[in-house]
């Protein structure tokens, strides 16, 4: 798989919520934890499943910060 996309994380599932449309991925990338909402059926095509390794692929004007 290639991808154009800079930002790229690996990393470890820590849990999936998953509610009735979505489902909120935690990842644990090194010292950092990234939570992405991504769709069931993602959820379901992906295989997604805690301690399963992933990449974050992150868009730079896609994020948002809180305080």
């Amino acid at each position: 798989m290639k991808i154009s996309a800079r930002n790229q994380l690996e990393g470890t599932i820590e849990s999936i919520n998953e509610g009735a449309v979505n489902a909120i991925v935690k990842i644990a990338c090194g010292d950092y934890k990234i939570s992405s909402t991504v769709s069931i059926d993602a959820v379901k095509e992906l295989e997604l499943s805690k301690g399963k390794t992933v990449y974050a692929i992150i868009k730079a004007t896609s994020v948002m910060v809180g305080v």
